[in-house]
């Protein structure tokens, strides 16, 4: 295992994204990030990196593009000289009751939430095969576990990323890689902020912490999942939730 750690973000310049990015830098990991979205910039994730003295990467990539994916991945790895440690965090919602739901909105949360992690995870795992370890953590939701009224389509989704993470553990245990997801409950991002206040307020009423998650409590996690202090731990679902899914 080489003292070098390269890592790729997806989602990487808001939310969870930006603060895993932020928190593997510190933690010594050359970082590249794909990203999407009006208005949506890589340079401040760039210069937190800088500051830990680590090299920096990014692009704008729609992760539901496969060809788009394929191309950038290999892109960062020839700009960082490998990837080792993979973050699935680009997601999406579209909330609505089923029979209000259109196609367009199940596609495209489908698509992004978990035909992304695919994507991505197909791009590079043959680089963490040929390195001969590497780690990846997809990031799922308790709803994924449990169900959400609203998110017939984001909870199908981030149930299908926890099914691809334990197979694809099973896949490529023998090249020492591990394969984990994080399941975060209410957290403070601006997909969040921008729920209605009602249904911001219940989420928030099953927390048993009686607060919201940040992003630093995920991306906590997500460290110490792509470290050598969880190198015996894969194929689990970590629940990053302050007691919400009980």
């Amino acid at each position: 295992m080489s003292d070098i750690r390269r890592a790729l973000v997806t989602g990487g310049s808001s939310g969870i994204g930006r603060c895993v990015a932020e928190t593997l830098a510190r933690d010594g990991c050359d970082v590249g990030i794909l990203y999407v979205g009006a208005g949506a910039d890589a340079r401040p994730v760039g210069q937190r990196v800088a500051s830990h003295g680590r090299r920096f990467w990014s692009r704008v990539c729609d992760v539901r593009d496969s060809a788009a994916v394929h191309a950038a991945v290999e892109a960062c790895a020839a700009a960082l000289g490998g990837i080792e440690v993979l973050v699935n965090s680009a997601g999406v919602f579209r909330d609505q009751v089923i029979w209000k739901m259109t196609d367009e909105q199940w596609r495209e949360v489908i698509d992004c939430d978990l035909s992304g992690v695919f994507y991505v995870s197909r791009a590079a795992t043959p680089l963490m095969r040929q390195a001969g370890w590497g780690a990846i953590v997809n990031i799922s939701s308790i709803n994924g576990l449990r169900g959400k009224f609203g998110q017939t389509n984001y909870s199908a989704a981030k149930a299908g990323v926890i099914g691809l993470t334990k197979a694809l553990s099973r896949e490529v245990a023998r090249f020492n890689v591990t394969v984990n997801a994080v399941a975060p409950g209410l957290i403070d991002t601006p997909a969040v902020a921008a729920m209605p206040d009602k249904a911001r307020q219940e989420s928030l009423d099953e927390i048993l912490l009686g607060r919201m998650g940040r992003p630093e409590d995920v991306a906590e996690a997500v460290a110490f999942l792509c470290g050598d202090r969880a190198r015996f731990i894969t194929g689990q679902v970590l629940k990053v939730d302050g007691g919400q899914y009980v």
